[in-house]
C-alpha cells in the first residue's frame, strides 16, 4: 500500500522544524517580556467543554472522536451502538452515545476549562501564553490545514481597556521583531451589537455576524445574499449599506457611528470602548497605517463580547495571521461567573508562509552542522570522537562520518546536509596535535594548532 498523508495535515523537515523553532522562541520571549506563563492542556477535551461555543459553523469543524465504550461494551450491544453510529454517518450528528470526546478546536475555550476548575488557586488578572497545536475538520487550501499550531496570550480576571492595548503592543512587538509588516483591524461586538439594533434585527445577531465575517471571502453581493438567505430584511440590508463603504480614517468612522447610534446604549459603548484603545494606542507612538477601524470585521465565534482583533501581513495575500478578542462571560458556561478575559493568537503556519514568501528567515535560522569529521578509520576515530565531545561542550554541533568510505562520498554527504566544515583528522594531525579542516562555503582549506581551533 502506497503511504499517503491524512488530508490537511504536514510532515515537517529539519530546515522547517528550525524555522517554526525561530518563529516560536521570538513570540515565547515576547510573551515572557509580558508577563504571560506558559500552560498546556490536553489534545483532546470532554465533547459537551467544546460544543456551542464556536457558533454553529465552528460546532461543524470540531473533529469529534468516536466513544470508547463502543469498544467496552457487550457484543448485542456493540452491534447496536455500531448500526446506530452507521445510520449517524448519513447527517449531521451530536449523539453523546457515539462520540463523548473531540480534540481541541482552539486554545481558549480549554483556557476557559482550566480557569474554571481552578478560580480558586489562581492569582488574578491571571495571564497565560500557550502554544500547541489544534484540529478543524476544515476544507484544507493555502494557509488552512486541518492540523496546526496557535500560539496564545489571555488575560482574564481584568475588565480594563489597557489590557486590549497591551495586546496590541504584544502584536506590533511580535511582529516586528519578525519583520513581517501587519496591519490590525479592530472591531468591538457591542458595535456589532448596536448595527444590529439599530437596522431592527437584534433576533437576527448571530446570523448577522456570521455572514459579515465572510465579507473577505465572498464581498459583498455574497454577504447580501447570504443575509436574504438568513430572513434579513432588504429594508434592513439598506440601513447597513454604509457598512461596505467606510473611510480610511478610523476616529472619522467612529464619529459617524455615534451619529447613527444616538439613544443606542450598546452601539455607543461599543464605540467609546475602541475609541479609547485606538487613542491610547496612538499616544504611544503606534502608527495609525498600523491599526484600522474594520467595522465589517465580526469573527465568527459566538464567545466574544468586546474588543474583537485580526492581524494581516501587508504584503502576501493571506487569510489573517493572528486574531482574538474580549470574552467577558466564557467561564459562565462552566459554573463560574465573574471572570472577565481577552485574549488574542498568532497563526504560526500563516506567519511561517508569509516570511518564507517574503524572504525572511535569517540564516542562523536553519539547523546547520558545523562540523563533519572524516571517517579515516584506525585508531584515529578516538581522538575525532573526543575532539568532538569538546566541541558539543562549547555548544557548536558536529559528527563523525560513520563509515571508513572514500573521501568523495564524505564529501558528497556534507554537501547534501548543508555542512559548513570538513575536519580531518589524521595519523599526521593528531602526531603534530593540529587539525585541518576545509571550508565547504568558501572552498579554503588550512591547518591550525588543537588548542587554536579550539579557541576559535
Amino acid at each position: 500500500m502506497k503511504p499517503s498523508l491524512a488530508k490537511g495535515t504536514r510532515d515537517f523537515t529539519a530546515q522547517e522544524v528550525s524555522r517554526r523553532k525561530y518563529i516560536i522562541n521570538i513570540l515565547q520571549n515576547n510573551f515572557e517580556l509580558f508577563g504571560f506563563q506558559p500552560l498546556e492542556t490536553p489534545s483532546f477535551e470532554n465533547l459537551s467543554t467544546l460544543t456551542g461555543k464556536y457558533g454553529e459553523e465552528g460546532d461543524r469543524l470540531i473533529f469529534k472522536i468516536l466513544n470508547s465504550s463502543i469498544n467496552e461494551a457487550k457484543e448485542e450491544k456493540k452491534t447496536q451502538m455500531l448500526h446506530d453510529f452507521q445510520k449517524a454517518l448519513e447527517k449531521p450528528f451530536s449523539a453523546e452515545s457515539l462520540t463523548d470526546k473531540a480534540l481541541r478546536y482552539d486554545l481558549t475555550v480549554p483556557f476557559a476549562r482550566f480557569v474554571a476548575m481552578n478560580h480558586g488557586k489562581l492569582t488574578f488578572p491571571f495571564k497565560r501564553s500557550q502554544i500547541q497545536p489544534v484540529w478543524r475538520a476544515d476544507r484544507p487550501q493555502k494557509g488552512r490545514f486541518r492540523e496546526f499550531y496557535q500560539c496564545d496570550a489571555d488575560v482574564v480576571g481584568s475588565e480594563s481597556l489597557l489590557q486590549e492595548v497591551e495586546l496590541v503592543q504584544l502584536y506590533l512587538k511580535s511582529f516586528a521583531d519578525l519583520k513581517v509588516p501587519v496591519t490590525i483591524h479592530m472591531n468591538n461586538r457591542k458595535i456589532l451589537s448596536g448595527l444590529a439594533e439599530y437596522a431592527g434585527i437584534t433576533d437576527k445577531l448571530i446570523d448577522f455576524t456570521v455572514a459579515l465575517d465572510k465579507l473577505d471571502k465572498i464581498g459583498k453581493d455574497g454577504v447580501v445574499k447570504e443575509l436574504l438567505e438568513r430572513e434579513i430584511s432588504q429594508e434592513s440590508i439598506d440601513k447597513l449599506d454604509f457598512l461596505f463603504s467606510q473611510s480610511d480614517d478610523a476616529l472619522e468612522n467612529l464619529l459617524q457611528l455615534k451619529e447613527k447610534f444616538a439613544g443606542n446604549e450598546i452601539g455607543l459603548k461599543g464605540v467609546e470602548e475602541l475609541e479609547f484603545v485606538l487613542t491610547q494606542s496612538l499616544n504611544l507612538g503606534v502608527d495609525i497605517q498600523n491599526l484600522v477601524f474594520n467595522i465589517t470585521l465580526a469573527r465568527g465565534l459566538d464567545y466574544y463580547t468586546g474588543a474583537i482583533f485580526e492581524v494581516k501581513a501587508d504584503e502576501v495575500a493571506m487569510g489573517s495571521i493572528g486574531g482574538g478578542g474580549r470574552y467577558d462571560n466564557l467561564t459562565e458556561v462552566f459554573g463560574v461567573k465573574n471572570i472577565p478575559g481577552i485574549g488574542i493568537s498568532f497563526g504560526l503556519d500563516r506567519i511561517y508562509l508569509v516570511m518564507e514568501e517574503l524572504n525572511l528567515f535569517p540564516e542562523e535560522a536553519s539547523a546547520k552542522i558545523e562540523y563533519l569529521f572524516a571517517n579515516f578509520g584506525g585508531e584515529g576515530i578516538t581522538d575525532a570522537l573526543k575532539l568532538i565531545m569538546q566541541l558539543r561542550a562549547k555548544g557548536i554541533s558536529a559528527e563523525l562520518y560513520p563509515e571508513n568510505a572514500k573521501i568523495n562520498k564524505q564529501f558528497t554527504y556534507a554537501e547534501k546536509k548543508g555542512i559548513k566544515n570538513l575536519v580531518f583528522l589524521g595519523e599526521e594531525e593528531i602526531k603534530n596535535n593540529t587539525v585541518t579542516f576545509k571550508d565547504l562555503e568558501a572552498g579554503e582549506q588550512k591547518t591550525v594548532s588543537l588548542e587554536e581551533f579550539l579557541g576559535e
